[in-house]
């Protein structure tokens, strides 16, 4: 199934292989997903094709200073004929909902979100509401724009299964997408790709069932343990890793071993996961940043420092 997703997700997407795996483990793990990178890798294409492949209703809300949170969850509209209020639901309502430059708009509208990442429902007036199933949240944000933004509190991070870093693609790579464009392919026209769907909803549903079953030994747990908790012991880190991160590795390290036709973890899976579940859930110490350390250094440096079970 996995092979089939690639092929059709390349049609749309050239490279990035990394990041449209995570993100389809992300989806089989029911984690939410804080995709990083400069304008123009594909952050967008990645999520609206990824919609397609898996028969998935897509929304997309553009985050602006302006935006309030009845914008996006909705609100209760007076009808003058009736003289009574009718529900007008907001973009959140649908599968996947791709929040843009969410780090452009203020921290009140970013917590509208932060409901519906936890509990899969939305408050509108004093009423819950329960959101489709499944709901997952793809929030992009640009590394290198600071002055009109406003970074994500750490509660809501901690929110996102992952972070997921897109970088530039490769020399081939990037060669293949200016064969495309002269070809004739627009991303603003993904509908010509031709993206044919591999699974509905029916067959997600079961594929997930499948990911919970995955079995992992004990000695897996206290693997995914040992490295939570050198994150908290670094002497690089103000804040580590908490319970929730070992968790979130327990989910995507099943999700990932199903992808690649396993019924069991191993530690490569964990290892290979820990990167993108841990960077945006620590935080360096001033005096680290002085020195010219970074996160990922730092987590690289814990993760090969752990005895990996056999």
């Amino acid at each position: 199934m996995a092979t089939r997703v690639y092929a059709e997700m390349g049609k749309a997407l050239v490279g990035q292989s990394r990041a449209v795996e995570q993100s389809l483990v992300a989806l089989l793990a029911d984690g939410h997903c804080l995709l990083q990178g400069v304008p123009g890798l594909g952050k967008t294409l990645l999520v609206r094709a990824l919609s397609q492949v898996m028969s998935l209703e897509f929304k997309r809300i553009q985050f602006t200073p302006d935006l309030m949170p009845s914008d996006v969850i909705g609100t209760n509209i007076f009808d003058q004929k009736t003289s009574d209020f009718s529900l007008r639901k907001g973009p959140i309502f649908t599968s996947i909902l791709l929040a843009d430059e969410i780090n452009r708009t203020p921290p009140k509208t970013q917590a509208a979100l932060l409901e519906a990442m936890e509990e899969r429902q939305a408050t509108i007036d004093g009423v819950r509401y329960e959101l489709p199933k499944p709901f997952i949240v793809f929030a992009t944000q640009n590394p290198i724009e600071y002055e009109g933004t406003y970074p994500l509190p750490e509660a809501q991070q901690d929110r996102f299964l992952f972070k997921i870093v897109m970088d530039y693609p490769g020399d081939e790579q990037e060669v293949d997408v200016l064969r495309r464009f002269h070809a004739g392919f627009r991303s603003q026209k993904l509908e010509e790709a031709n993206i044919q769907p591999i699974l509905d909803l029916e067959a997600l549903e079961k594929m997930k069932a499948e990911v919970r079953e995955v079995k992992m030994e004990d000695r897996m747990f206290r693997y995914i343990y040992d490295i939570v908790r050198a994150t908290r012991s670094s002497g690089d880190l103000l804040v580590g890793g908490s319970p929730r991160a070992g968790l979130a590795l327990v989910s995507a390290s099943q999700a990932l071993a199903a992808i690649r036709g396993r019924d069991f973890v191993i530690p490569d899976d964990i290892k290979e996961l820990a990167m993108p579940v841990l960077r945006h859930r620590v935080l360096l110490k001033p005096e680290a940043e002085i020195e010219g350390h970074g996160v990922e250094q730092v987590l690289q440096r814990i993760l090969d420092a752990q005895v990996v079970p056999r």
